[in-house]
Parts: C-alpha cells; structure tokens; sequence
C-alpha cells in the first residue's frame, strides 16, 4: 500500500506501488514499481495522470483519503500507455463520465483506440495553458519521449514539472523524496535511462535545449515512476543531458554466453587483458546478467566485447537475444570487438561483426575464434585482444 503523500501546498502524490512486478516488458524491475499519480486542489480540482488498471480500486482510495474522487473536475493524461491509463475508465466512472479529460492530439488518439468506454477528450496544442484558479497549467509536447503521445504539464505557480516517464525510474521502496534516498537511486535512473530512453537520446536533447532557451525554472520534478526531485531536480537534468550526448567512459563490457566452459575462459582473458591497462571493465553472463543490467553497463561503456560459441551455424540463443535488446536501443559512438570457441564451423564470431557493423559501431579487431578447448596460447591472444581494445579506448576517451 502506498499513503498519499503532500508534496507542496494543496498537491498530493496518490499512485500505487506495484512491489511485486519483476519483468516490465523484458526489463528486470527487482525492486517493483511505482505508478505515481498526482492530485491539486484549487478552485478546479485536478488529477494527473492515473495508474495500471489492477490498482484502480486502490488508487481511488488513496485519493478519497485526501477529498471525495467525485469533486474531481479535470483529469489529465501526459501518457497513455496502461501502466497510467489503464484505471482511467474506473476512475471516470467514479468522478464522473463527463468530466473532461486533457490529453496531447496522438493522446486522443490513443485513448479512443484503446478503451470502448466513451471519454470526454480534448487534445491540447504545445503551449497550451489552463487556468485552474490561482494557478495555470501549461502543457509541454514531448513526443517520443519515449511514446507519440507523451507530454509534460508544467504547474506555473508553484514551479513542478509533471514529467510523465522521463526522469524516473522503476522503484518501489519506502522513499518518496531523491533527498531520502540520495545517491542510491542513481544507478536506478541509469538503468531506466539505458533501457527506455537512451534510443530517443537526440529527442532528449532538443528537450533540455527548448526548456534552456524558454528559461523555464524547475523546483520540482514529478515523474509518473520512483521518486519525486524535491531537493535538487538539477542532478537528474544533468545526468539526463550527460546520457542523452553519450558521453562515455574509459570502460569495456565484456558479454558472453558458453557452452562447455571454453568461451567462458576467453571471457575472462579479455577482461584480464582490459584491465591491465587500467580502463574499466564488467564481465557479464548472459545466463547469469539479465538484458536490461548489462544495457545499464553499457550506457558508459565505450566498448562493446561480445564472445559466443557456434551453434548450428550461429550465435547462441541468449546472445542474440541481448544483441537484439541492445540493437533496439541503438547505442551511438560504441566500439566492439568479438570472439568465441567453436567446434564444427565457427561462424558466431563473423555474425557478431555483421551485427556491429549494423549498429554502426567501430571493430576493432577481426575477433579471435578458437576450435573446442582453448590452449596456453589461444588465451594469450585473448589477452592481447583485451590489451589491444584497452588501448583503443585510451586513445579515444578523454
């Protein structure tokens, strides 16, 4: 159960906590969730956004805490994928079917497309303002971020940003404040950051530079997942403008799957060889590092080192899963080298390349292949190919 929560004078955080969520479309949410929700009182009474369609019967609850759901005169939906409009047709039932509903042109869209239930819509343009009493929301387009139909609303008055799925992150423990839980909800934001929005990082930053160029100040962020930016909404726009550019660290991903044990030592050679030479570098199982971790380590990562057995005539199953993954994601300004042992044809490490060379992505090296078990001197290539990517990386990151 989630207690709503005061967030400013007459403003409420009403969402739900989803603790038992671990699998959020293939991203691992080991922590749950938040869908978050919000509530302001003034002379017209509004509800942003409103949450999955499971917690209907508890979200109203949250809000009948704070004043009879039926005295709600407007509703606001800046995204309407299920996880915050699934409720929507359970809410409106309860604060009334008329009751008009302000959402961008492709949330109209949406809306009707997905529910049977008639809803009273009215899209909004960019920049449109509604004056709710002594304050005024204004609605901000971010299309594409990360859906067509997204959008924020900007409480003038009191300087909140209702940002909709950027700048959060899928947690669900008992902080609601980023000055209750400090820096530990970095990595969380990382990982969202990699594994929702690092593909649309260029929207990210035409973002930030219309908001610069507006001068529009920012008190506080309200995101419609994790915690809420009360004490300093700074750190998460930074993090979000460092990550949109890409800008990347003296690091290496090493990502492998095994068969018998014989990519697995060449794994760990590569990664010695990295190492040596003092840049950074994770070594990740595929069977053991779920998709969306090893994507949250190569948000950094300079370098991308993919080592797979041959299996009938190609990659291993769960390595081009995590390609796939990481293909969509579309990485920019990575390099990447790959290897793998094999015991008929051994073409895992050609396909590798072929799917690098797809992402745009610098080879640095034509891949190391070694047939069945690798010997004293197959694993000092390895190490070598580690050195040699090491140095490549000292070369190019700053």
């Amino acid at each position: 159960m989630f207690k709503p929560v005061q967030i400013a004078d007459g403003i409420y955080s009403v969402g739900c906590r989803d603790w038992d969520i671990r699998d959020f479309h293939g991203y691992s949410t080991y922590e749950g969730t938040s869908y978050n929700a919000f509530l302001i009182l003034d002379e017209k009474n509004v509800l942003i956004d409103t949450v999955k369609k499971e917690f209907a019967d508890e979200f109203l609850d949250n809000i009948s805490k704070i004043i009879d759901p039926s005295k709600i005169d407007i509703v606001i939906s800046n995204h309407t994928e299920m996880d915050h409009s699934g409720a929507l047709p359970a809410v409106m039932q309860r604060i009334g079917k008329d009751k008009t509903i302000f959402c961008s042109k492709m949330g109209f869209k949406n809306l009707k497309s997905h529910f049977t239930s008639p809803l009273n819509l009215k899209s909004v343009e960019n920049g449109e303002e509604l004056n709710i009493g002594k304050r005024t929301l204004s609605f901000l387009e971010t299309k594409m971020l990360h859906w067509p139909d997204s959008m924020f609303t900007y409480l003038k008055y009191d300087k909140i940003l209702f940002s909709s799925d950027a700048f959060g992150q899928h947690y669900a423990g008992d902080c609601a404040f980023d000055d209750e839980i400090g820096d530990e909800i970095m990595s969380h934001c990382a990982k969202y950051y990699a594994n929702i929005l690092l593909t649309y990082s260029s929207k990210v930053q035409d973002l930030l530079k219309s908001v610069a160029a507006s001068g529009l100040e920012i008190k506080m962020i309200c995101p419609d997942h994790g915690i809420i930016w009360r004490d300093n909404p700074g750190k998460i726009i930074a993090a979000y403008d460092k990550w949109s550019r890409q800008e990347l660290s003296k690091k290496a991903v090493v990502i492998f799957d095994t068969m018998w044990h014989s990519t697995a030592k060449m794994a760990r050679e590569v990664a010695k060889g990295i190492e040596s030479l003092n840049v950074s570098v994770r070594l990740m199982n595929t069977r053991k590092c779920h998709r969306s971790d090893i994507m949250a380590e190569v948000l950094d990562a300079k370098a991308l080192v993919v080592g797979s057995p041959t299996i009938n005539n190609g990659i291993f199953p769960v390595i081009a899963d995590v390609m796939t993954y990481i293909k969509g994601l579309k990485p920019k300004n990575r390099m990447a080298a790959a290897f793998g042992s094999y015991g008929w044809s051994g073409e895992a490490v050609k396909i590798l390349n072929n799917e690098f060379q797809a992402m745009g992505m610098e080879i640095v090296d034509d891949g190391l292949k070694v047939q069945y078990v690798p010997a004293k001197a197959d694993l000092e290539k390895c190490f070598e190919l580690g050195e040699k990517i090491a140095k490549k990386i000292i070369e190019t990151v700053n």
